[in-house]
């Protein structure tokens, strides 16, 4: 699925401060999973690395389209996290991996909500989407190394 702005459309202009503070925090959160991901497929055993890996390709797809939507609105980038904290083992990474998700289908879901505008509303629930396969994924990763 491409995803698609309108952006000559009012509402870029218009929007609420707590969506474009929100949206900041998304882009923030997709660049911390995208570093966080990388380090875990080289802890990952080889049969596992590859679905990491196409999983952090996906952050890096919700990075863009939060970073587009964001500078439509703002006319600005938005700011990069000045720290990532990963986990160290790749149970934990896992563990924090699956938490982050699941966070992240929630929070996306109530941006889509609030969104006035279709294109964000459908940017965010599709990430949400992706958020939740994701989060099945890290599930079954880490009921495989029991």
């Amino acid at each position: 699925m491409s995803y698609y702005f309108y952006t000559n459309h009012p509402y870029f202009r218009q929007s609420d401060q707590s969506l474009i503070t929100d949206i900041e925090t998304a882009t923030q959160e997709e660049f911390q999973a995208i570093t966080c991901y990388e380090k875990l497929a080289r802890m990952a055993p080889k049969e596992v690395r590859n679905q990491i890996l196409e999983i952090r390709e996906d952050e890096r797809k919700h990075l863009q389209v939060f970073q587009s939507i964001y500078s439509h609105l703002t006319g600005r980038q938005p700011s990069q996290p000045t720290q990532v904290i990963c986990a160290n083992s790749y149970r934990e990474g896992l563990i924090a991996a699956f938490k982050d998700e699941q966070n992240s289908v929630d929070f996306y879901l109530e941006i889509a909500d609030r969104a006035q505008d279709r294109a964000i509303r459908e940017a965010f629930q599709r990430a949400a989407l992706d958020e939740q396969n994701h989060a099945v994924w890290f599930s079954f990763f880490l009921m495989s190394q029991r």
